[in-house]
């Protein structure tokens, strides 16, 4: 038996994601922006899912820009903040995703921005007491905080945090990657500047995303060549991804409270059963169902000798997990996440990331391998 925990670094295409793009793979090979007969049609199709996202989320049609995930998203919102819209500071926090991270350093370093990293706690929530002090100097700022972390789970309050930067006049950017397709948004009520989607985060294809704009930020282009995505995003389309993504959001949106109850009963169920097994354990980030992103749990397991192989040994047992972020996969150093809310690191320490398609027996899998790794002193 194999099972799939790592979710938060991908999750597997959705059957009806996949009907719905394959015949737009045999049959619309039309390049959108020509005129004729089967241009028409691609170009009609990719304004038909741009308007079901919109719908979903309560915002114009016009604010979604097509993208090739949420990471060019997260650069794209930075960079039209500074050099469209004036931003001279950025204020985010040491635990971000290393798409919104290494972008600001990479201008602070160019001397386009000041950097400035607001206070987190060991759980990494953010002090936003101190927050509300740095929008206080009144500076031309963008603030962007992620809405979940993608390690340790900790949530953002949205809109609590919109309102405190519009109050100072600041632009607001969240990377919403990890909560895109899994919670209910009202952009129109939350009135947020940037949020970002990444759709293989939620049963979608690879390599098709979307990033919102509020209407009110006049942003120019962030990759120039033609006309596409209104002037603001060169490139053609990719047509297939953004029907699968429309077709995944169309899904995550159709029950997204049975969604939210079924996966977070098997992290209630995976948190219990951890802590029968093991008295020296504890959970990295928020656990409270109110603060912590459902799909996330992050786990400190006790002391052991060769900790590093922890990961592997779970593998060869057919349980597939991660030790943070996919995005640094390779990289000899350890989590920024946890070392940025000062995590032990000398302990293994694994994510298990859950979708709607995990079962209460692949869990019931997971924790025998577990369990079974530390009893025979395998790691």
């Amino acid at each position: 038996m194999r099972v799939y925990l790592d979710n938060a670094a991908t999750t597997p295409i959705a059957p009806e994601v996949v009907e719905a793009m394959l015949p737009v793979l045999k049959e619309n090979y039309g390049n959108p922006s020509s005129t004729h007969y089967f241009g028409r049609n691609a170009k009609a199709l990719i304004e038909t899912s741009r308007r079901s996202i919109a719908a979903h989320l309560k915002c114009k049609a016009s604010e979604i820009i097509f993208t090739s995930g949420g990471t060019e998203a997260d650069n794209m919102a930075i960079h039209t903040s500074i050099f469209e819209l004036g931003v001279k500071r950025v204020i985010t926090t040491i635990i971000e995703h290393h798409a919104v991270g290494h972008t600001v350093e990479s201008l602070a370093n160019a001397g386009e921005i000041e950097l400035v990293y607001v206070n987190i706690d060991n759980k990494g929530n953010v002090d936003l007491n101190h927050l509300e002090t740095l929008l206080k100097e009144n500076k031309p700022t963008l603030v962007s905080l992620m809405h979940a972390n993608n390690e340790i789970s900790t949530l953002l309050p949205l809109k609590k945090v919109t309102e405190l930067c519009h109050s100072y006049n600041a632009y607001f950017h969240s990377d919403t990657v990890q909560t895109m397709g899994h919670y209910a948004f009202d952009l129109q009520d939350l009135g947020i500047d940037f949020i970002t989607c990444a759709a293989h985060k939620f049963h979608g294809p690879k390599g098709i995303g979307f990033l919102y704009v509020n209407s009110k930020n006049k942003v120019g282009a962030f990759i120039h060549g033609g006309a596409q995505e209104r002037g603001l995003r060169g490139g053609t389309e990719n047509l297939y991804g953004i029907v699968g993504l429309a077709k995944a959001l169309d899904l995550a949106y159709s029950d997204v409270e049975g969604h939210q109850n079924h996966v977070q009963s098997l992290k209630n169920y995976m948190i219990e059963s951890l802590q029968s097994h093991f008295e020296d354990i504890y959970f990295h980030g928020e656990t409270n169902p109110e603060k912590s992103l459902y799909t996330v749990l992050n786990v400190c397991f006790p002391p052991t000798p060769k900790s590093g192989m922890l990961l592997f040994t779970l593998d060869l047992k057919g349980v597939a997990v991660s030790g943070g972020s996919a995005c640094s996969s390779g990289a000899t150093k350890g989590s920024h996440v946890l070392e940025g809310i000062h995590a032990d690191m000398t302990r293994p320490n694994v994510r298990f990331s859950f979708s709607r398609y995990t079962t209460k027996e692949e869990i019931d899998f997971a924790l025998e391998q577990v369990v079974s790794v530390f009893e025979k002193n395998l790691v």
